[in-house]
């Protein structure tokens, strides 16, 4: 048989078959196809949905950073502004303090000032009262005349309250060290840290005024006088005067040395050995030496090593003062005392004894 019959044989069942195959393989086709369609078409539609979620997000995220930029922004005008506030309120806390130290400096001055007035009034009287006594003194003694009492050594001296003054040369001796602000340490220590006026106005130191005042008024006409203020060192209270003896008979000079009393400050401690040697160093030296003080030295002709001084050391600088004192004076002393010094008196009674002075303690109204 020849191929061409052989073509020819081929049956309808194969035909069938194969049509059968075909449009099953493309029913599949179609099928897959739509399928496939269906799913990139999800696909796209999830895509372009996520896309949107994104551009959103995104969006959100640079709005959220220029607001975070803006509340950066604002945090830094805001700490601006609380530091700018911390240093106003510092500057204001500062101004109130200020204001209420000068109204308390202000309040303080006129309680000050009121009690000047006060002092002043208080020894207004008393110089009132010490007027009338003077007064009636002078009466007394113009009726029953002065009497005068000679003693044997350098000069005359005359013995008032048993004081005795008098002799060609006298030298007031006046302590003005701060112990003189006051008989007790602590109100030593408060005075010492109050104003000039305040210490110029100390009843302890008024009343050594008044008694240097007292002093002069009662010294004989006929001899010459010197003041001299000590602490840590002496010198003239007048200090045109220096290197002078200035006659009692003098006023005007006389009462210039006892204006320039009242200008002194108690301040700094007291080194005796310093007066004397100033005393000795005079020329002609005196004869007769008023003491007006509180206590023994606190140091010798230099400051001491330390800021307190022991009782026995006290003892010894008083001891090398004495040697220090010129062999021809007479010491007077008046005593106004201290507490806690005990020994003081019994030191300034024997100088006077050995030097053929005196020696007082006054009472709290004298002169």
């Amino acid at each position: 048989m020849s191929a061409r019959q052989k073509r020819r044989g081929i049956s309808s069942f194969n035909l069938a078959f194969l049509d059968i195959m075909f449009c099953g393989f493309g029913a599949v086709v179609l099928l897959v196809l739509i399928i496939n369609s269906n799913a990139l078409k999800h696909r796209k539609e999830v895509f372009d949905d996520l896309r949107g979620e994104v551009d959103r997000l995104e969006t959100q995220v640079r709005d959220g950073q220029k607001q975070l930029v803006e509340v950066k922004n604002t945090i830094q005008e805001v700490d601006n502004k609380l530091v700018i506030s911390k240093g106003k309120a510092r500057e204001l806390l500062v101004s109130v303090q200020e204001t209420s130290q000068e109204i308390s400096d202000a309040r303080n001055l006129t309680r000050a000032k009121k009690k000047h007035v006060r002092q002043l009034q208080a020894d207004l009287k008393s110089l009132e009262n010490t007027t009338k006594r003077i007064g009636a003194k002078a009466a007394a003694n113009a009726r029953r005349g002065r009497k005068n009492i000679r003693v044997t050594g350098n000069g005359q001296r005359q013995y008032l309250t048993g004081l005795r003054l008098g002799g060609k040369r006298i030298l007031i001796l006046l302590d003005r060290s701060a112990s003189m602000l006051d008989s007790t340490i602590v109100n030593v220590i408060r005075r010492r840290n109050m104003s000039d006026n305040d210490k110029k106005s100390a009843p302890k130191w008024r009343k050594a005024r008044r008694t240097v005042a007292w002093l002069v008024a009662n010294l004989p006409a006929s001899s010459s006088l010197q003041v001299y203020g000590f602490n840590t060192k002496a010198e003239p209270v007048l200090a045109s005067s220096a290197g002078k003896w200035i006659p009692v008979s003098k006023s005007n000079e006389i009462n210039q040395m006892i204006n320039s009393v009242h200008k002194l400050i108690p301040q700094k401690g007291t080194s005796l050995e310093n007066a004397f040697r100033a005393a000795a160093a005079m020329q002609p030296r005196p004869d007769n030496i008023l003491l007006i003080t509180d206590g023994l030295p606190t140091q010798g002709r230099s400051k001491p090593m330390f800021s307190s001084v022991s009782g026995k050391a006290r003892i010894r600088l008083f001891e090398r003062a004495v040697k220090a004192l010129p062999g021809t004076s007479t010491v007077n002393t008046l005593l106004l005392p201290m507490e806690g010094d005990p020994v003081a008196p019994a030191l300034f009674w024997k100088l006077a004894v050995d030097t053929g002075g005196s020696f007082l303690t006054p009472t709290a109204d004298w002169p």
